[in-house]
């Protein structure tokens, strides 16, 4: 295996090992939502009142 240098696209650098020498990432562990806690709220109400409407469904 070789040292292969992992980049993303946010400019973070890593080293693992790997069967290729360089590695082109575009999210890691520096940047991803989940692990920077960062995460984005998502509007899920407006998105079942759509879906009920839509289906005719009686919210309760």
């Amino acid at each position: 295996y070789y040292q292969a240098k992992v980049v993303c696209n946010c400019g973070n650098e890593f080293v693992t090992g790997s069967t290729k020498e360089e590695i082109h990432v575009e999210i890691c562990s520096k940047c991803h939502s989940f692990y920077t806690g960062q995460q984005k709220t998502v509007k899920a109400r407006g998105a079942i009142d759509k879906f009920n409407r839509k289906y005719g469904i009686q919210a309760n």
